[in-house]
């Protein structure tokens, strides 16, 4: 049995569409196959699901449909190809203009679905392996003709849970629900070498009611990163990430952030949602990431629960982020960033306890910073705050923040919403698959 948003009617393995798990067969059209034929046959009449057994499935990229479920097995491994070939080439996000890695276009992700609903990829915690090494070296040596591809890329897309798996060896980011609403990651592991390149682990982009919960991540970048569009192009598409919630998240990156908000931001960024975070060996607990052109706002960000061990930075806001899409950027479009509350925070063995720094004439407003303890490593820095362009309050905050952040006294708390999101309540469904049929 396993939980889901959606149960399905019938089901089938990858073995019936001529699917071969010895680690050698490439098996993209077995796969493409079976979606498009489950697809045909039971897609508008109760869905399907397709089962990985047990095996090491070999593929390049392939698209998902509507009212599906894939399914891998807990000995199951998906190993991404490593024929560049199989991976086809895409359009750029509209929000982002060009590709993060290189202008023009981007590989497609390894599993992808646009203009989907009722879509779940789910599993016994079975293994999708990117094979990442090859293309973190094609990044290093400035080989890239375009962007990299990410293990998991819904766009599009409405009523989409990713859940119970493990990721490991991306190319790039993990998992990229975009332009898209309603979305539960859940119970998912991510492990990445923690030098991989933009290895980010789950990146909600430009997506509305979006519940991130239970996962552990090990990676190369921002355990999470809350993206809506670059600059010009995200200004113009227009579209927020909104009403996401974070919870029971651990992560451990030591050159970034356990959650970015940021820096592609130009859409803008309003009611996130954290709660019982930990971090340790990572540099920064919560970065807000931005810059002059991007536009946008990042605001009513509410974050309670951390405890963060060996960190370089607790608090950290960057408003020179820079990286622009392309020199177009409106140098007037200054972002909002406005209440921003973080509290019940726990933190050891920390080099510095925030670095603060809005931008000068645009100054980051409304931060709250309560009950929030910050044990200093032995060879931190001697001033452990540094704030520039910012204005709040603080209260109860240990070691004494900035003079910016004005002491309140021990009884202010920073606000958390008391009402529930609608993603928050989700019901899923008890779902089970026949056994003996498939392994």
């Amino acid at each position: 049995e396993y939980s889901a948003i959606s149960c399905r009617a019938h089901s089938a393995s990858i073995t019936e569409y001529g699917g071969v798990g010895d680690g050698a067969t490439l098996n993209t059209k077995a796969f493409q196959d079976a979606v498009n034929q489950l697809s045909r046959q039971y897609g508008s009449n109760g869905g399907a699901q397709l089962v990985v057994p047990a095996g090491r499935w070999l593929t390049g990229s392939f698209n998902l449909t509507n009212h599906f479920t894939l399914y891998l097995h807990r000995d199951a491994v998906l190993l991404a190809s490593q024929d560049i070939n199989e991976w086809p080439i895409i359009d750029p996000l509209p929000s982002y203009g060009r590709g993060r890695d290189a202008p023009g276009g981007r590989y497609i992700s390894l599993i992808f679905g646009s203009n989907l609903t009722d879509v779940v990829v789910t599993g016994d915690n079975g293994t999708i392996d990117g094979q990442g090494a090859l293309w973190w070296q094609q990044f290093h040596r400035k080989k890239l003709k375009h962007t990299r591809p990410y293990l998991i890329e819904i766009m599009h897309s409405d009523n989409i849970q990713i859940s119970n798996l493990t990721l490991v060896n991306s190319p790039s980011w993990n998992i990229h629900p975009v332009y898209s609403s309603n979305i539960v990651v859940q119970g998912i592991t991510i492990i990445a070498p923690v030098t991989s390149p933009n290895t980010d682990g789950i990146n909600p982009d430009s997506c509305t009611n979006t519940r991130i919960e239970d996962c552990y991540i090990v990676s190369g970048d921002d355990c999470v990163a809350v993206k809506s569009g670059w600059d010009e192009y995200g200004i113009a598409y227009g579209m927020p990430t909104k009403q996401l919630i974070i919870r029971r998240l651990t992560c451990i990156s030591p050159y970034s952030a356990t959650i970015a908000l940021g820096s592609e931001m130009s859409g803008g960024i309003q009611d996130v949602r954290a709660e019982d975070i930990v971090a340790i060996n990572t540099e920064s607990g919560i970065r807000i990431k931005t810059a002059v052109g991007r536009g946008g706002y990042v605001k009513d960000i509410y974050v309670r629960g951390m405890t963060l061990h060996t960190m370089k930075w607790v608090f950290k806001m960057n408003g020179d982020y820079g990286s622009h899409a392309d020199n177009n950027y409106d140098p007037n479009a200054l972002p909002v960033i406005q209440g921003i509350n973080y509290r019940d925070i726990v933190a050891e063995n920390v080099t510095m306890a925030a670095r603060l720094e809005g931008i000068s004439g645009d100054s980051f407003t409304g931060i709250c910073i309560s009950n929030v303890t910050i044990g200093m490593a032995n060879k931190a820095k001697k001033v452990p705050w540094t704030c520039t362009d910012v204005e709040g309050i603080t209260s109860n905050v240990t070691p004494p923040p900035c003079q910016l952040l004005a002491d309140q006294g021990p009884q202010k708390m920073c606000d958390f919403p008391k009402e529930s999101l609608p993603i928050g309540t989700t019901v899923f469904q008890k779902c089970s698959y026949s056994t003996m049929k498939y392994l």
